[in-house]
């Protein structure tokens, strides 16, 4: 099977953009509203948290990455995996304060 064959396989209906489109936008009024109560310390965290969450749903759905091959996933997993190290390395700062 050829590639163009088995992208076209995996065809997302509209009703699916719709229902992430949505949530994206559910998540980004948590954000708002999280912003604007004080947890603390955990605030960034949650903040991180639902921003990942936000991530993973543009990843794999309007870009498409689960129908990818597992080379380009290894490939965007290694960067995800280098991203969180450096915020792990940036708020580790700000955790001990």
């Amino acid at each position: 099977m050829s590639n163009h064959e088995s992208h076209e396989n995996h065809v997302t209906g509209y009703g699916v953009y719709l229902l992430v489109w949505l949530g994206l936008l559910m998540l980004t009024g948590i954000t708002v509203a999280v912003a604007g109560i004080d947890f603390g310390r955990i605030t960034i965290t949650v903040a991180l948290l639902i921003a990942a969450i936000k991530s993973w749903l543009v990843l794999t759905i309007f870009m498409h990455l689960k129908f990818e091959d597992t080379t380009f996933k290894i490939f965007v997993f290694v960067a995800v995996i280098t991203f969180v190290v450096f915020i792990v390395l940036l708020f580790a700062d700000y955790l001990f304060m």
